[in-house]
């Protein structure tokens, strides 16, 4: 096994008493921690996208709950006002499961009578967010090995160590890749209309050493027609019980141009990302967000003709996925297989 390197400046760091949030909306210009000491700070980092990311997004919260504990115990109904918190940190984002498995597993420790709750509730975040590094390790080995010689991949989005714990889902199988010696190149789309791909993932691999190519969105089509990549590369914000996965919005067409000109594309999430309770991709809540990230100030007026739809997320069928790639496993050819293999 490689032995990866981590990046010096992470999304999220703990010290025990508040979260650092990095403020990715300010990447790469600037570098900036924000600190919060409460659920409803992080909450709204969530929300406004200074932290993004299912994983993530999932550790951030788990944090959050902690930080309500501390705030309301050890009043007569802390466990009710960390309850209440922890509804608002649920409705931050509504796509990425991650979200809710991480505030499932706080739930059910805040139900634990423990002479030391704060403690249990704050190793369990801590244990989270380790694991999630962990997971993202194994399955950089896993994608990996299925990569083999490939010299060239095109991703999309972040789903690097800013959007992870620590490594990286889509980026954490680049970073194993690359350091065996095999891949020369990553195409990185733009990603709009937050452009995490030009202002996180190319940053990223330069951190790593590892050579990045920036395209526009509507270049993939044809970069796929000269041959020049063999996969695509993305994480997930939610993979349903059929193997249909919720990722950010472009890589359903990614995965529609790279069956028309033969390149393979490959999922690679953390099993906290896998919602069983649904069976196909049809029942994902898809997050829209506000008109104005696309818009133009002068169409703002009220009274404008111009308005805009803004998805934040779409859903690939199973059948155009050629792999996904967990920590615990890995499915070839989910729409003929499923993925219940990789279930607990």
């Amino acid at each position: 096994m490689s032995n990866p390197k981590q990046l010096s400046v992470q999304a999220l760091q703990w010290n025990g008493h508040s979260l650092n949030v990095l403020d990715q909306r300010l990447l790469p210009e600037t570098i900036t921690y924000d600190e919060y000491r409460d659920a409803a700070g992080v909450t709204e980092a969530i929300a406004s996208m200074r932290v993004r990311g299912a994983p993530a997004i999932g550790i951030a919260a788990a944090y959050g709950v902690v930080l309500s504990a501390i705030q309301h115990y050890p009043a007569n109904d802390w466990q009710e006002r960390v309850a209440t918190d922890i509804a608002m940190l649920a409705a931050s984002r509504p796509t990425a499961v991650n979200l809710f498995w991480a505030l499932d597993k706080m739930r059910q420790q805040l139900s634990v009578d423990n002479p030391e709750p704060i403690a249990a509730l704050s190793q369990l975040a801590q244990q989270i967010h380790q694991d999630d590094i962990a997971a993202n390790h194994a399955m950089g080995e896993r994608g990996a090995d299925i990569l083999g010689d490939a010299k060239a991949v095109l991703t999309h989005c972040n789903a690097g160590a800013l959007a992870t714990g620590g490594y990286g889902t889509a980026l954490g199988v680049i970073r194993s890749a690359h350091q065996r010696g095999h891949l020369q190149n990553v195409y990185a789309d733009e990603t709009r209309p937050w452009l995490q791909g030009a202002r996180l993932t190319v940053w990223e691999l330069a951190q790593d050493g590892i050579p990045a190519t920036l395209i526009a969105d509507s270049a993939a089509a044809w970069l796929m027609k000269s041959g020049k990549i063999d996969w695509i590369i993305v994480g997930a914000d939610r993979i349903t019980a059929n193997g249909d996965v919720a990722n950010k919005i472009g890589t359903y067409s990614l995965a529609v141009l790279a069956k028309q000109h033969g390149v393979k594309v490959m999922v690679a999430a953390p099993s906290s990302t896998f919602d069983f309770s649904l069976e196909t991709g049809d029942s994902i809540e898809i997050e829209e967000r506000n008109p104005k990230e696309l818009l133009a100030e002068c169409y703002l007026d009220p009274d404008s003709l111009v308005n805009a739809w803004n998805p934040v997320f779409d859903v690939t069928p199973a059948e155009l996925i050629s792999a996904i790639v967990t920590e615990r496993g890995v499915v070839l050819d989910p729409g003929k297989h499923g993925v219940r293999s990789l279930q607990c």
